[in-house]
């Protein structure tokens, strides 16, 4: 007997009561999850100030780039000057995924139940 066979004939037993009726199976609802009472707000401001962190973090990546690239054109490195410019493209992708990341993962993971 295959498993796919064994776990169908399991099914139809369970749908069975000892007289013979059919009883339909309970079927579990969905659970989503849920804050405790109260724990939203704080959940809501740790989010805002990371999220404010991270575009502070973009102002202070584009300010150190456009540092190293006066400092490399000042100084004569041109490998900072390079770096520079990597690092302001760096920053731009990164602002640009910043915006598109979280609707891809919210359509991915939905809203959570299961």
């Amino acid at each position: 007997m295959t498993m796919i066979s064994m776990m169908g004939a399991a099914a139809a037993r369970a749908t069975h009561v000892a007289v013979g009726h059919a009883a339909p199976l309970l079927v579990p609802m969905k659970v989503c999850p849920k804050a405790p009472p109260g724990a939203q707000k704080y959940a809501d401001d740790i989010t805002g100030y990371v999220l404010w962190g991270v575009i502070a973090l973009f102002g202070v990546g584009v300010v150190i780039a456009i540092g190293a690239i006066v400092a490399g054109r000042v100084f004569n490195m041109p490998h900072a000057s390079k770096a520079g410019i990597i690092g302001i493209f760096v920053v731009i992708l990164a602002a640009f995924l910043y915006v598109i990341a979280p609707p891809i993962v919210d359509s991915i993971l939905g809203n959570g139940c299961i």
